[in-house]
């Protein structure tokens, strides 16, 4: 029987494509004549917006064509579902969905390992944290279980930290506003900054994540996509069990960055080129690149905001832009079958800036972009993904946190690592145009965001280091693949 390597990623392309790369990476460094194949399984995600589907579709479907000793193993859709699953789920809710399609999907997923395990060996499952609930399965097969956490130590020593915060407080931490909360090995973080799903321990989702942070003490290992030289003293805090007090915290695998190298699309196209080649005419690190993730959505009040302050700014810039949610009101006055992103934008907007600026919709070939010469600087939504992609292209950030923990990394970004400079909000949430005009001006400034830039610049040496041969993430992979072998 083959030695197989089963991994099973959350919905949502960042989890998804994060955990399929670094079962590439696996294979990369250990290729199958010598070692193991990898099984990928897929759960249906009703929450999933059409068009999120098919990219996902589009991305296995690459790699699926790449590689032979890749395999992706659908689980079937829910049926009946419950009502709380809606594809207009807000970002918000997705947690709580995610943990509990995770816990609905644990008799189909008992039938997939059990078919898997008839014609190979299974090694190791290693699981996303938002599939916790499939632990209790992986046991019943006596599978080591690791957990992919697809953020980095950063977000884990405060994850882990969390449980103990529970238990040393009678109080939901919504209701400590803005008290800054200690974590071992990184910056104190205000309560009100923590993920949604964090505030209120009467919640269900409160008590899944808590229940995760115990569960993954006593997994048998914690794979991180990052590399040590990044967070040094969260790893360190780790390792040391100051983040599990009274309990030894499980080997941990720093093996990142793990990064798409095809964008998390299959093959290129129109869109890419037209990108990419007004990318080509611009002058050496002039252009900021505006890009929010794959469910950074604005609304029009907010875009406008946007536009104002990058034409003020007079920075060319290269904005990804996407249609307002269905509730907003420019949205409601509108066509359903007639919406241009011109109309959520300021009248003109367009022509005033076209010699300088460039709106794209929806979507860019974010890596592509970034590792663009012209590109000097990148207004992030602090997601993990894009923020490694944004370190390993050597391009300086702003960092504007939307949902999830990314209020978290935008603490970890400004106030420990230094390679980005924050943007502010207003009391009601919004960024004025004056704020990211004197932000943008600030970071694409010779002198000002020199710092910045300098920083960044070295940590892109030491990313590229660190997955060298003989680096400390190749190391990494190295242990880890040895683990999945004494099993």
């Amino acid at each position: 029987m083959a030695d197989t390597i089963v991994l099973y990623p959350s919905p949502g392309r960042g989890h998804l494509v994060s955990m399929v790369e670094f079962g590439q990476l696996i294979l990369k460094h250990h290729p199958p004549s010598s070692s193991f194949s990898i099984a990928i399984i897929i759960p249906t995600a009703p929450f999933e917006s059409a068009s999120s589907s098919t990219g996902a579709e589009d991305y296995i479907a690459s790699v699926s064509a790449s590689s032979s000793m890749i395999s992706f193993h659908h689980l079937p859709a829910i049926n009946p579902l419950p009502p709380t699953f809606s594809s207009s789920s807000s970002p918000a809710e997705i947690p709580a969905l995610t943990y509990e399609l995770a816990e609905l999907n644990n008799p189909n997923l008992h039938k997939t390992l059990m078919k898997l395990s008839e014609s190979s060996k299974l090694k190791a499952f290693v699981i996303d944290f938002f599939c916790n609930a499939s632990f209790k399965v992986s046991l019943t097969f006596n599978i080591p279980t690791y957990y992919y956490f697809t953020s980095g130590a950063s977000g884990l020593a405060a994850f882990l930290y969390f449980k103990t915060i529970h238990e040393n407080t009678t109080k939901s931490l919504k209701d400590f506003d803005n008290k800054l909360l200690d974590f071992p090995g990184i910056p104190s973080i205000p309560a009100k900054d923590m993920p949604v799903a964090m505030l209120d321990r009467e919640s269900k989702v409160y008590r899944c994540f808590v229940d995760t942070a115990t569960q993954m003490i006593k997994s048998a290992g914690l794979i991180l996509n990052t590399f040590e030289l990044l967070e040094e003293r969260a790893v360190k805090a780790i390792l040391d069990g100051q983040c599990t007090p009274g309990e030894l915290a499980p080997p941990i695998y720093c093996v990142g960055p793990v990064s798409d190298g095809n964008d998390g699309r299959g093959g290129g196209g129109e869109f890419e080129h037209e990108c990419l080649s007004w990318l080509d005419s611009q002058p050496s690190r002039s252009v900021v690149f505006l890009s929010f993730g794959s469910m950074g959505v604005f609304y029009t009040k907010q875009l406008k905001e946007i536009a104002n302050g990058l034409e003020s700014s007079r920075v060319r810039f290269l904005w990804v832009v996407r249609t307002p949610p269905p509730d907003d009101e420019t949205r409601q006055t509108l066509p359903i079958t007639d919406l241009s992103i011109e109309q959520f934008l300021p009248e003109g907007f367009l022509d005033r800036t076209k010699d300088r600026g460039l709106v794209v919709k929806s979507w860019a070939p974010q890596i592509a972009v970034l590792s663009h010469d012209s590109v000097g600087g990148f207004v992030t939504h602090c997601g993990w993904n894009s923020v490694l992609e944004g370190l390993c292209a050597g391009v300086p950030m702003l960092a504007w946190p939307l949902y999830a923990e990314q209020k978290m990394n935008r603490a970890f970004l400004v106030d420990e690592m230094n390679v980005a400079l924050p943007v502010v909000e207003s009391d009601n949430g919004l960024v004025t145009a004056a704020e990211l005009e004197k932000r943008v001006t600030e970071l694409m400034d010779l002198e000002k965001g020199r710092a910045v830039r300098d920083r960044v610049m070295a940590l892109r040496e030491e990313a590229a280091a660190a997955t060298s041969h003989g680096g400390s993430s190749h190391l990494a992979l190295t242990k880890l693949a040895e683990s999945f072998k004494r099993n």
